[in-house]
């Protein structure tokens, strides 16, 4: 099942306070970058972030995009703005810098 436009649209309004959020397609899912860094992306209408150490306080269930891919951590509640927040700028500071 692709990820609906209506919920990619959603995902995106939520995540606008954070800075330069951008949504690339990628067949039929989405990706998700904050200020040009890739930190997750939409699958089946799931969000779905990066495993780093610096998001590992969180406890956010596992789950895995699509077959043969790496877990990663599934955000579920998007009302709690200020925790999502936390949640995505943690993540970034956690993904190796661009050489």
């Amino acid at each position: 099942m692709a990820t609906t436009k209506e919920f990619r649209d959603y995902v995106v309004e939520q995540l606008s306070n954070l800075g330069d959020i951008t949504c690339r397609s990628m067949m039929g899912e989405y990706l998700l970058y904050l200020n040009g860094k890739l930190f997750g992306g939409i699958y089946d209408n799931r969000v779905l972030i990066k495993i780093t150490e610096t998001n590992k306080d969180f406890f956010l269930g596992e789950e895995i995009p699509y077959k043969g891919a790496k877990p990663m951590f599934m955000i579920e509640d998007f009302e709690d703005i200020d925790k999502l927040k936390k949640i995505i700028i943690q993540t970034i500071e956690g993904l190796p810098s661009k050489k």
